[in-house]
């Protein structure tokens, strides 16, 4: 079986248990996964560049470890199929949760396949007990000093509640 080089795009603010699955996910069929945390420059993220690179370092650690795929992570600020070629990549990995997801990435991946018919979309549904999790939500919920230490790693736990000045749990 050929081993591909893929590119999983997002804000990662911050990453999360949902974004840990894709990542195994792409682990296990890639001899080489970017990570492409998207910068915008019309958006406030909650997290820097650098903590947020530092949070995925420390997130993805076992999985980088395991040795089956090289991972890296990298910035881009254009189109993900530009980033894809960029970074060597003739996949994009996006992950699904539900329907809502599939629709609306069964029309990004239509567009950048117009775009770059040398890219393909691969998916990977959301295994189920992270399926509900996104960053939004984890955030929301960090900022009213929630507890979200089944949504994300631990040290994006530890962050968040830096952030927020919320009291250990």
């Amino acid at each position: 079986m050929t081993r591909h080089t893929a590119l999983y795009t997002g804000s990662f603010d911050p990453i999360t248990n949902g974004h840990l699955d894709v990542i195994r996910v792409g682990a296990a069929f890639c001899s080489r996964l970017i990570i492409g945390i998207g910068v915008h420059p019309g958006k406030k993220p909650l997290f820097t560049l650098d903590e947020k690179i530092a949070l995925i370092h420390a997130a993805i650690a076992h999985i980088a470890d395991s040795g089956h795929c090289k991972i890296e992570i990298v910035t881009f600020d254009g189109l993900a199929v530009d980033a894809a070629r960029a970074n060597g990549a003739g996949v994009l990995l996006r992950g699904l949760r539900d329907g809502t997801d599939f629709d609306y990435e069964m029309q990004m991946a239509g567009m950048n396949g117009a775009m770059a018919p040398d890219v393909r979309t691969i998916f990977a549904p959301a295994s189920p007990d992270v399926r509900h999790i996104t960053g939004t939500l984890v955030r929301q919920i960090a900022s009213m000093h929630g507890d979200v230490s089944s949504f994300a790693p631990a040290k994006v736990v530890d962050a968040l509640r830096r952030k927020f000045r919320a009291p250990p749990m």
